[in-house]
């Protein structure tokens, strides 16, 4: 059944290839004033100019003079976790760094034991509740990593409440283990015994369809270098590629490893140099910077700005987590991008929306407003133009949230 969106004031986000954009292309935004869009059967059939819209639709939408915007593709997130920090965010308050919290029993480890003693239908439907949120802040697709388990029983069930999620929601879910997150106080001096654990997982979590990607923790006081290389060849050999975090902490080498690795993404980077950025122009994978951990934890913005001068396509994702980040919303996290990073607003908007969404694979039918991509669109209270968002943050401009040409 045909769908005809009319009365929109400006389609924003067209694309006519789906690729990675880099440099000077992220500050490239294509539009079209006074528009329509036609959707059938869940995806984009055509749009253009008001003008010439169809005479006839099995139905017709008024959009409002709304924006209308391909939904957010948010590819790196933690959403499924046992209970809050905000004992954690007093504690920094009060003068104390990342490492201090962690030694003290907070950090990766508080998140493992709440995890550990939240039953998996508690889980599941906590982290349904966060992901119909941040739908609701235009988010179409999402990565979710395990992590907060560090046992097998308890990574297993974050696991299995992620394709859970998959199963229920309309938004696109990609799933990635990340066992390798933190060595559990009970292996601190049997790392290697850890590893080993985390490696003997990966044939059932294959076998079971539960991860589309490999992820380790590689930074300072976490998984080494060697380690990490040690990690993600095992992954290999059963075909999940790696996501991996590198240099949020200091220069870990991180970046260097998820290349040679073939990694999808290397996100964080808050601590990088030239060297890291040359590695990157020469690589295919996508650096993914993270602005809400930067003024959650009131640490250093990774050098976006000079990443995208530089030449590289940059994705932008939330890294909604109890720690951390505990906020998934897209529009204002595009507001700290561009105040935090000095990004325009079109490189923000690029950022989550196509390079998000190669950052997670989902390029050819997410991303962008394309005909044959699945309709997964946002349409706006009427606004100016996209520059308003950002412009105006923390204001609700989120109308409607159609995926899969059905509103949310």
């Amino acid at each position: 059944m045909t769908t005809l969106f009319t009365n929109i004031q400006t389609l924003v986000g067209i694309t006519s290839t789906s690729k990675l954009l880099k440099g000077e292309e992220m500050s490239k935004v294509q539009s079209i004033d006074s528009a329509f869009l036609l959707i059938d059967n869940g995806k984009i059939i055509d749009f253009g100019p008001q003008t010439d819209a169809p005479l006839r639709a099995d139905k017709s939408i008024d959009a409002g003079g709304g924006l209308v915007l391909p939904t957010w593709c948010d590819s790196h997130t933690h959403i499924v976790f046992g209970g809050s920090r905000e004992q954690e965010y007093l504690m920094r308050l009060q003068g104390k760094s990342y490492q201090e919290i962690a030694s003290a029993g907070g950090g990766i480890l508080n998140s493992a034991k709440k995890l550990r003693d939240t039953d998996e239908e508690t889980l599941f439907q906590s982290a349904l509740e966060r992901l119909n949120e941040v739908i609701s802040y235009g988010t179409g697709a999402i990565e979710i990593k395990s992590g907060y388990g560090l046992s097998r029983e308890s990574e297993l069930k974050m696991l299995r409440v992620i394709s859970r999620l998959k199963d229920v929601s309309s938004a696109e879910i990609k799933s990635s283990f990340l066992g390798a997150h933190a060595i559990p106080t009970d292996y601190a001096d049997r790392r290697q015994d850890y590893i080993q654990m985390v490696i003997g997982m990966l044939p059932e979590i294959v076998d079971d369809g539960l991860a589309d990607y490999m992820d380790v923790f590689c930074d300072q006081g976490f998984f080494t270098v060697d380690e990490t290389d040690q990690l993600l060849q095992a992954a290999a050999k059963y075909g999940l590629k790696p996501k991996i975090h590198a240099n949020e902490l200091a220069v870990s080498g991180g970046v260097q490893v998820g290349i040679k690795n073939h990694a999808v993404s290397v996100d964080h980077l808050e601590a990088i140099t030239q060297e890291e950025i040359d590695a990157l122009l020469a690589s295919n994978t996508i650096p993914t910077v993270l602005p809400f951990v930067s003024f959650f934890l009131n640490i250093h913005y990774a050098p976006a700005r000079k990443m995208i001068d530089q030449g590289l396509g940059i994705a932008i994702a939330s890294d909604f987590n109890p720690g951390s980040s505990p906020c998934g919303n897209i529009p204002l996290l595009m507001a700290f991008a561009c105040n935090g990073m000095r990004l325009l607003p079109e490189e923000a908007f690029n950022a989550v929306t196509i390079n998000g969404a190669c950052a997670i694979e989902s390029q050819h039918h997410l991303g962008s407003i394309e005909r044959g991509k699945k309709a997964n669109f946002i349409i706006t209270h009427p606004i100016p133009n996209l520059e308003f968002m950002v412009y105006r943050f923390g204001a609700n401009h989120i109308k409607d949230v159609f995926l899969n040409g059905k509103l949310q």
